[in-house]
């Protein structure tokens, strides 16, 4: 992977290689132009609908899979910050004080996959010769299997963790294999949510929405703000699939963490605006 197009690529770039990636598919013989459907999935379908808004005459069907409505900023917090502070609230606080051993949330498979390394979590940033370094604070030893609490202490950390994912530093390479690029992050950031964006659609092109009600990344919410927007705005063709028990990646998963899986018969619910089969 190169560093120097991942660490500096923008929401906007892949949009516009999107765009590019339609217009020659379209030129190939293999390809029926008359009936082109567009799929997205998870940021796809943030992309998907606005190539469609701005090849009309080219797209006539879009589906999104694991769909997003609002900013990456709200999304962000909800996956960063919101999620992992309900499942220490849910799960891990068991005497419902507040307070969540250190020890078992290290330990605890779900909640390393929501937060990562709680030590790198918990850490402080301390000044040494050579820098700025990470030293956790001894309170937190999980030796020591000390408490912490969900509101005042694991809350703001998480906060900040996230905070600190979008700040741009002038000059240095990101490695995209080991998390998000701050000038990408910066970008999604200050996009049009897509709330905004899907009204915009035009009424020719049919709407598909596929969402997984165990979808802990974007969850079920999502996909129904989508589907009210379209109501509102009386868009002739959508409809809203949902599916039980599936996760972001449209295999079984807990309504916490996000599963890979084996091939699925997944039963379905449908809202929809029209009689169109899509």
């Amino acid at each position: 992977m190169d560093n120097n197009v991942w660490g500096n690529i923008t929401f906007n770039d892949l949009t516009q290689d999107a765009e590019k990636a339609l217009n020659v598919l379209v030129q190939q013989p293999e390809v029926d132009s008359n009936n082109v459907t567009l799929i997205g999935h998870s940021e796809g379908t943030e992309i998907v609908p606005r190539v469609a808004i701005n090849n009309p005459d080219i797209v006539d069907n879009i589906v999104l899979m694991g769909a997003l409505a609002q900013n990456l900023r709200e999304i962000g917090d909800f996956q960063g910050v919101s999620l992992p502070v309900l499942y220490a609230q849910q799960v891990l606080d068991h005497n419902h004080n507040g307070l969540i051993s250190v020890q078992e949330a290290s330990e605890n498979p779900a909640f390393s996959s929501l937060v990562g390394n709680l030590t790198l979590v918990l850490a402080q940033n301390i000044t040494t010769p050579n820098g700025t370094a990470e030293q956790l604070n001894p309170q937190y030893n999980i030796i020591n299997d000390t408490f912490i609490s969900i509101n005042d202490e694991l809350k703001p950390r998480l906060t900040d963790n996230l905070k600190s994912l979008s700040v741009v530093t002038p000059g240095e390479k990101c490695n995209a294999l080991k998390g998000p690029c701050p000038i990408w992050l910066s970008s999604k950031y200050s996009s049009i949510p897509n709330l905004d964006i899907i009204s915009k659609i035009p009424s020719n092109t049919s709407i598909l929405i596929m969402q997984g009600n165990n979808d802990s990344q974007t969850p079920i919410q999502q996909a129904s703000l989508l589907q009210q927007k379209l109501t509102e705005v009386r868009h002739p063709d959508h409809t809203l699939k949902t599916y039980p028990n599936l996760g972001h990646l449209f295999y079984p998963s807990s309504q916490w963490v996000t599963a890979v899986g084996g091939p699925i018969e997944p039963k379905v619910t449908y809202i929809s605006s029209s009689q169109k089969k899509h």
